[in-house]
């Protein structure tokens, strides 16, 4: 049976300093491969032009098929035997099946939902393709049956985790006089968040809102938007220095996306910080209420733990601290995510459970449980 030091592994992603998913590939060169390869997303398929945001929509064009063979040809090269999708959308049926013929496993990582009522773009050729995946890691119990229903072979759930070299403690302890953002949020107006922020504005509360500067704008009132936005995007360093810099982190859930918990739950604990997020069933298996987070559920509940606690500074500090601990112990980091993801390709590959691409068979899903 192989084991990880077994693995070859092609990573296809965004590798943008601060993103997700260059955290992701730093995690798995620490897992003690045989030996990574990665291709990187925004190298093969830019998205510069009127002509890019096309193909991006519609995943069609020379791009999508040089891209596709590049694939094969590093696989081929570097006897690559597993290959680790995060979120390469403009992956081929066909060429998920000549990597099968070259005996790859081929794993799809991927926390947005591609059947959410969000309807966003580029799932086009993703949704032809998933049933060609040997393994889907999925966010979200929804997903789990939204992708058995469209082919998938075995489907796990997963968390988002944090990047371990990114979302960190301050090396300095901290104090409110170091911390110059009031209630924070940063991230995209999806859902009622505009709103919402509006409605605390009016309550007299001190926002601190930082994300893409043109969505908020069409979002919020000149006025509103004129009180509470800080800063535009915060990215890498900058989002944890912001995150660090807030007495309170407020933490919502997106609803548009059938998402369970919010990927900054896990990067506002995971920075020792405090977090003010929406009740969830996910949230509450995560972190213990009112003792390694706070949560509301309610605009009328979000606003009176505002008034409790942006006071009290001390029971915010503990409060962050034990989510801290929770976050760091539970395996809640991307080396801990993906060791279990890779395990469990490892099991599969030893079980030779790879389908034909014509079969019926009954499908078999497998949910991971909560750390």
């Amino acid at each position: 049976m192989k084991g990880l030091k077994d693995l070859r592994v092609l990573f296809v992603g965004t590798a943008a300093s601060g993103s997700a998913s260059k955290g992701r590939l730093k995690a798995l060169e620490r897992l003690g491969l045989d030996g990574i390869w990665s291709i990187d997303l925004s190298e093969y398929l830019p998205v510069v032009s009127l002509l890019d945001k096309i193909c991006l929509r519609t995943q069609i064009g020379p791009k999508i098929a040089r891209f596709n063979r590049e694939i094969l040809n590093v696989a081929r090269l570097n006897r690559i035997n597993v290959l680790f999708s995060d979120k390469a959308l403009s992956l081929s049926p066909a060429a998920l099946h000549k990597l099968r013929g070259m005996d790859v496993f081929t794993i799809d990582y991927l926390i947005d939902n591609p059947f959410g009522p969000r309807n966003d773009p580029g799932f086009r050729l993703f949704k032809k393709a998933l049933p060609a995946f040997d393994l889907h890691a999925v966010q979200r119990q929804s997903s789990v049956k939204d992708f058995k229903d469209h082919g998938g072979r075995e489907v796990v759930t997963t968390l988002v985790g944090y990047d371990r070299d990114l979302h960190f403690p301050s090396p300095i302890p901290l104090t409110d006089k170091d911390r110059t953002r009031n209630v924070s949020f940063i991230g995209s107006p999806y859902d009622n968040r505009a709103e919402f922020f509006t409605s605390l504005c009016h309550q007299n509360v001190l926002l601190d809102i930082s994300g893409p500067r043109s969505r908020w704008e069409k979002a919020l009132a000149p006025e509103i938007m004129k009180a509470i936005f800080r800063q535009g995007e915060l990215v890498g360093n900058a989002y944890r220095e912001g995150i660090w810099k807030s007495k309170i982190n407020l933490c919502f859930v997106t609803k548009s996306n059938m998402d369970e918990v919010a990927q900054r739950s896990y990067e506002i604990t995971a920075a020792a910080a405090f977090m003010l997020a929406e009740r969830t069933p996910r949230h509450l298996e995560l972190f213990k209420e009112d003792e390694e987070a706070i949560f509301f559920s309610s605009f009328e509940e979000c606003l009176a733990k505002i008034r409790q606690y942006l006071p009290d500074e001390a029971a915010r500090n503990r409060v962050a601290a034990a989510g801290h601990a929770r976050t760091t112990s539970s395996g809640y980091d991307h080396d801990s995510i993906l060791r279990k993801i890779l395990t469990k390709a490892i099991e599969l590959m030893a079980q030779n459970k790879q389908l034909p691409c014509d079969s019926q068979a009954q499908r078999v899903t497998h949910t991971f449980s909560a750390p």
